[in-house]
Order: structure tokens, then C-alpha cells, then sequence
């Protein structure tokens, strides 16, 4: 052994010697490995402070409220506003809302906390912190990005969708407010397909997206979806280009906007007639409702959503932060902001779909008076049927159902014959309506009603595409920031490229049969991935990191050690949780033929169809494609196929930090390195020597034989001062 080597110098000399790849970039006073951040060799229960440089060089946020709200702009989206209504409609009302909150507090705030503590600690993006914790778990930062991709591609095409109908709203009457006329010389008809169905849903499938009858037919591009694709990546680039620079400016209106349309809204919907009416049928609950597994399955997959948890956004947003921020309040904070817009969104729903409710039940009530007044006529029905009191020039819900209970009675045995329709508020209210059909249809529908339509379809779509716009931004955080500090490339050429490239790709949407691979991307390419995800972060951070010591960790860096109950959420609740989620989600795609809702031009109705075997193909891919990276790291990492990355340090922020790209490869345990990168340790070193501890003594470490180590290691002898063996 070389005699200048740390080893050989620990052997003759008692002055206390440590050195990391750390302190050899920044050219610092070593640091003992027990200090270091997530370090494998570390001992439970030792206190570990991590020393991390307050001025970096790293982006760093302008103030807290910047960074506030963008952490809601990523995690309140467009779900809040058409998913969680329509799951609180079909899944018991106001009963949804006890094992959502439920569940919230349960896996949604703790998994929030986790993926910003880590964030926060090790200030790198999804890829830099799964790395740092694990690097055989390296891929969940991968797979994080890709689904991060993935559903980029299809989310800006809602953006696009909202960006059309924005600037279609510019008009009086709005275009979708009545059917279009079809003339014939002298002759004019209104358009059938329109006829049959509505004109919202005539102008959102024939107009808007002029779909086709099924996903086999591409039918070209639809130009005016390309152009408004286009402009929704022009949007984001611009947004996310300079990094938090430049989108923490856009998240103080994006994220503020759409509360004041919510707001204005509900104020606007509490003056509808029948607003009440919807909202007492939001809030009645069906009790029994909670006692389904599938209300509780949909509750666990919404809070997982709705907070944007896997993504990576969230652990990127968190890395910009001050190491000693209170990460604590604002993962209560965000989650709670979450949970009231989300019954604020539904507020607003219910009011206007009260509304439009008791148009429907009016227009009904009239069509059959006149069925009804056509049999009195004809002698087909008794005048002597009909109340006293009833008026057919002005009739209502009460007098229309007290009229047709009589004729149902009497004439039992002919009734079906009438085709007269019961007209039930009721029934109007239980349609259930979700995604793309409630913003697109159901609502554009009832804004036609209210008095100054355009304006508030102009403030409801540019509302949708600010939640959208918030969103799309975290989700493009989440690429670019594990990418930017894995590798040195320059920031705004590199968004340029992954929007320009992310445009091109979004053509699969914009083609006539689009829509059909957006409700696919949707449906089978985030929800598995994600969870999966999701559960092997808890599991790297809570069993083999070891959730003591995280606890410790978080107290170093908060001041304050957190309450006990993420300690028992973490290494025993959540995990259960998300491997049930994960059991129920594979029984439901099994059970479940995957297929879609297609338009049929010629029935004017959606109609369920199968996917063909090529698309079920596709379906598939998204979901392995999405997780490939988990196995294929761990793989080339366990047979040291492929250098873990967290020897050294690629990228770097701060000015006193030197580039190392070319650091030799050390041996398996990572833990010793010279003053010069060429001096290699000595191969009959023992364990022990490397990591201070038995590895058998600590069966959660990060030990070599579990998973490489996390962090700079040093050499401390076994009988140094410093050891705890």
C-alpha cells in the first residue's frame, strides 16, 4: 500500500483524518461521515446533520408565497374541478367526503411530507434524490420522469381544447348555443346529428374535434386543434424556460386566477334557479356508500392524484428550497388548500348543474304537457284525469308529476303506449357526467342560459387553462430538473428542445380520432406507474433507509422532530395502503375490458368499443414502458453493470464547485478515496473499516451488500475515537 495513502497514514498517526469526494470539490475542511446527508454507513439513532453550503449557487425561490403557490398550481389541476365532482356525485355525495378526508390524512399528507423532506434535503430533482437515497432504486427517479412525459403529451391537448373554446367565446350568441341550420335552396332543416343529440355535444364532437367512429380511423389532423396544441406549447415554454425564474413569476397569477373565477362563480350559481337543489343533492349522503371497497379505491386514487405525488414536480419544487425550511407546514398547508378547492370546484359544479337540471326537467315538463294535451284532444285521455288546478299554459314540476301519477294509475295497462316521461329532478341531477364531458358539454351547456353567456364562458375556460397552466409547469419541472442536474446542459435550450419535441409528438392527439389516445394516455399510462412509484419511494425512505433515522434527519433540518404519527404512517399505514391500491387497481384492468367511449356519427351517441389488438398492444406499452426503468437500474446497478452517479457530482450550482466528470472507478463499497482520483484502497480493507459498523449489526443500512451506499463515505477505523463499533 502506498505509504502516503489515508489508510497507511490512519495507521501511524492518531490525527483525526476524514476526506469525501465533497471536500474535495469544494476545497473545505473535511467532514466526519456522520454528518453527511443520508449516509449508508451511518448508525440508527446517531445524530446526522447534513452540512450543506447555505449559498450553493443553486436557483433558489424569490419568497415563500412564490413557492406556496406553486406547489397548489401543480397540485390543484384540472381534476379538482371535473374528476372530484364527479366522483363525489357517483360515490355517495357528501358520504365521499369522510373516507376521502380519511384517506387524505392517512397517505396523501404523509407521502406530500416524505417526497418534500427529501427534496428539500438533498436539493436535486427526482433522478438526483433516488440516486442519493438508493441508487439500486435509481430508476424511480426514471420512471417518475417518463410518466412526467407521458402525461405532458395529453394533458396540454386539455390545454389546447380550453384555448380553443377560450377564443371561441368572443361571440354572441355563443357557438354552441344553438344547432346549426342546414340549407337546401329554399329548404332549411336543422343539422340531424345535431338534432339527435345537443349543440354542446354536437359543437365539442363534430365542431371542435370532428371526430371519427373509431380509434382505427386517424382521419388526418384537425388544423384547428394542431394551431391551439401549438399555442399551449408555446405557453408552457415560455413559462418554464428560465427555470423558477421565470414560472414562479407565472404561478402568482395562474394560481390566484382561478380561485377568483371559482368565487365569482359560486356567487353567480347561488342566484340560478335550482342551484340549491343541486347542492342539497351534493351534500345528502348515502351512508351506505361507504361500505363499498370501490368508493374507498377511488377515494385513495383521487388523493393520490389530486396532490401530484410521483411526479417528481413536487421534489423538484421542494429543491429549491432553504434547507431549514418548515417543509412540515407546507405539505399541511398545500394539501389542505387542495381539499378545500377541490369542495369548492364541486360547490360551483352542483350549483350550475342544479340549475341546468331544473332547465331540463322544464323543457321536459313541456314536451309531455303537449303529449298530454294532444291526447286530451284526441280523446286518448279523460279531461276528467287532469286536476282542476293544473294549467297547461304554465305548468310546473309539482302540478306535471301530481298529473302524471293520476294517468299512470289509471291507465296501467296502456301507459308504456303514451311514452310520456316521469320528468324527475332527481334523475336529471344523478347523470353522471366526468372529465372532458362535463367541462366541454354539461357546463358549456348551462352557461348558454345565463344572462351575459360570453363572459362567463370566457372566464371559465381561461380559468381551465390556468389550472392547466399550473400544472403542465410542475409536470415540466419534473423533467427538467432531474435532467439539469444530472447533466450539464444549457437550461433554456434544452426546454426548447423537449417542447418543440413534446409538440410533435402531441400530433397523436390532434388527428380526428385524437381524443380516443387521450382517454388511453389517461387511463394506462400514469395510474399503475405512479403508485408503483409512489410505494418504492416509502419503502426506500421508511425500511431501507430506515425510518429513525429520517426522523432524525428531519429534525436537524426543521428544528423540530415531527409528530409520531408519520413515523407509523410511513413504515407500516401508507405502504399497506398503496399495495392494496396497487392489488385493487390490477383486479379492476383485469376485470375490466379496456375500451373506449366513441362517437358514432351516425347514431349520434357515445357506444363503448373494444380497443383492436394493435391499441391494446399500445395500451400495455405505456404501462411497461413507464416502469422498465425500475428493474433494468436495479439490474445494471446490482452487478455493478453501470457507476450509481453518487460518487460524484456532474452538475454543480455554486462557484467554488469544480466539475468532476471522470472520476476512476473505486471499489464496491465507494467508501475511500485519495487526495488523488488515481489511489485506490486497499483491497483487504475490511467492512467494517469503510462503513464504521457491522453491516449485520444494522440491517437497514445502506450497506453494500443491500444497497450501495448514499453518500461521501470516509475512512474511520475500527478503533478510532470516532467509531462506534
Amino acid at each position: 500500500m502506498p505509504k502516503n495513502s489515508k489508510v497507511s497514514q490512519h495507521e501511524h498517526t492518531t490525527e483525526h483524518v476524514t476526506e469525501s469526494v465533497a471536500d474535495l470539490l469544494t476545497h473545505q475542511e473535511p467532514i466526519h461521515y456522520n454528518s453527511s446527508c443520508l449516509n449508508a454507513g451511518g448508525i440508527p439513532g446517531k445524530k446526522i446533520v447534513l452540512n450543506t453550503p447555505v449559498n450553493d449557487g443553486r436557483p433558489a425561490w424569490n419568497s415563500k408565497l412564490q413557492y406556496i403557490l406553486a406547489q397548489v398550481g401543480f397540485s390543484v389541476g384540472l381534476g379538482n374541478v371535473w374528476r372530484f365532482p364527479y366522483l363525489c356525485q357517483k360515490n355517495g355525495g357528501g358520504a365521499y367526503l369522510v373516507p376521502y378526508f380519511i384517506l387524505l390524512i392517512v397517505i396523501g399528507v404523509p407521502l406530500f411530507f416524505l417526497e418534500l423532506a427529501v427534496g428539500q434535503k438533498i436539493r436535486r430533482g427526482s433522478i438526483g434524490v433516488w440516486n442519493y437515497v438508493c441508487p439500486r432504486l435509481g430508476g424511480i427517479g426514471v420512471s417518475s420522469l417518463m410518466v412526467c412525459g407521458f402525461v405532458g403529451l395529453y394533458y396540454n391537448v386539455i390545454i389546447g381544447w380550453s384555448i380553443f373554446y377560450f377564443f371561441q367565446s368572443f361571440q354572441y350568441p355563443l357557438p354552441w348555443a344553438e344547432c346549426p341550420i342546414r340549407r337546401n335552396g329554399s329548404l332549411a332543416s336543422v343539422e340531424p346529428e345535431c338534432e339527435k343529440s345537443s349543440a354542446t355535444t354536437y359543437f365539442w364532437y363534430r365542431q371542435t374535434l370532428n371526430t371519427t367512429s373509431t380509434i382505427a380511423d386517424s382521419g388526418g389532423l384537425n388544423i384547428k386543434m394542431t394551431l391551439s396544441l401549438l399555442v399551449a406549447w408555446i405557453m408552457v415554454c415560455l413559462a418554464v424556460i428560465r427555470g423558477i425564474a421565470s414560472s414562479g413569476k407565472v404561478m402568482y397569477f395562474s394560481s390566484l386566477f382561478p380561485y377568483v373565477v371559482l368565487f365569482c362563480f359560486l356567487v353567480r350559481g347561488l342566484l340560478l334557479k335550482g342551484s340549491v337543489d343541486g347542492i342539497t343533492h351534493m351534500f345528502t349522503p348515502k351512508l351506505e356508500k361507504m361500505l363499498e371497497p370501490q368508493v374507498w379505491r377511488e377515494a385513495a386514487t383521487q388523493v393520490f392524484f389530486a396532490l401530484g405525488l410521483g411526479f417528481g414536480g413536487v421534489i423538484a419544487f421542494s429543491s429549491y428550497n432553504k434547507i431549514d425550511n418548515n417543509c412540515h407546514f407546507d405539505a399541511v398547508l398545500v394539501s389542505f388548500i387542495n381539499f378545500f378547492t377541490s369542495i369548492l370546484a364541486t360547490l360551483v359544479v352542483f350549483a350550475v348543474l342544479g340549475f341546468k337540471a331544473n332547465l331540463m326537467c322544464e323543457k321536459c315538463v313541456i314536451e309531455n304537457a303537449e303529449k298530454i294535451l294532444g291526447y286530451l284532444n284526441s280523446n286518448v285521455l279523460s279531461h276528467d284525469l287532469i286536476p282542476s288546478h293544473v294549467n297547461f299554459s304554465k305548468m310546473s314540476l309539482v302540478d306535471y308529476a301530481e298529473m302524471y301519477g293520476v294517468i299512470r294509475t289509471v291507465k296501467e295497462g296502456s301507459f308504456d303506449r303514451l311514452g310520456l316521461d316521469p320528468c324527475l329532478l332527481e334523475d336529471e341531477l344523478n347523470k353522471s357526467v366526468q372529465g372532458t364531458g362535463l367541462a366541454f358539454i354539461a357546463f358549456t351547456e348551462a352557461m348558454t342560459h345565463f344572462p351575459a353567456s360570453p363572459f362567463w364562458s370566457v372566464m371559465f375556460f381561461f380559468m381551465l387553462i390556468n389550472l392547466g397552466l399550473g400544472s403542465m409547469i410542475g409536470t415540466m419541472t419534473g423533467i427538467t430538473t432531474p435532467v439539469l442536474d444530472t447533466y450539464k446542459v444549457q437550461k433554456e435550450l434544452f426546454t426548447v428542445c423537449c417542447c418543440i419535441l413534446a409538440f410533435f409528438c402531441g400530433l397523436l392527439f390532434v388527428q380526428r380520432s385524437g381524443n380516443y389516445f387521450v382517454t388511453m394516455f389517461d387511463d394506462y399510462s400514469a395510474g399503475l406507474p405512479l403508485t408503483i412509484v409512489v410505494l418504492l419511494e416509502n419503502v426506500s425512505v421508511a425500511w431501507i433507509y430506515g425510518t429513525k433515522r429520517f426522523m432524525q434527519e428531519l429534525e436537524d433540518m426543521l428544528g423540530f422532530r415531527p409528530c409520531s404519527f408519520y413515523f407509523y404512517m410511513w413504515k407500516y399505514v401508507s405502504p399497506c395502503c398503496l399495495m392494496v391500491l396497487i392489488t385493487a387497481t390490477v383486479v379492476e384492468m383485469v376485470i375490466s375490458p379496456p375500451g373506449y367511449n366513441a362517437w358514432v356519427e351516425e347514431l349520434a351517441e357515445e357506444r363503448f368499443q373494444g380497443y383492436p389488438p394493435w391499441a391494446l398492444v399500445m395500451c400495455f406499452s405505456l404501462i411497461v414502458v413507464a416502469m422498465l426503468p425500475l428493474p433494468v437500474v436495479f439490474v445494471v446497478r446490482h452487478f455493478n453493470l453501470l457507476s450509481d452517479g453518487s460518487n460524484k457530482l456532474s452538475v454543480t450550482y455554486g462557484k467554488g464547485l469544480k466539475e468532476i466528470s471522470n472520476l476512476e472507478e473505486v471499489d464496491e463499497t465507494r467508501s475511500i478515496l485519495g487526495k488523488n482520483p488515481g489511489e485506490t484502497p486497499s483491497p483487504k480493507a475490511p467492512p467494517g473499516t469503510y462503513l464504521g459498523t457491522n453491516p449485520r449489526e444494522n440491517p437497514h443500512s445502506l450497506s453494500p451488500n443491500s444497497c450501495y451506499g448514499t453518500s461521501y463515505q470516509n475512512v474511520i477505523s475500527p478503533t478510532s475515537p470516532d467509531s462506534d463499533s
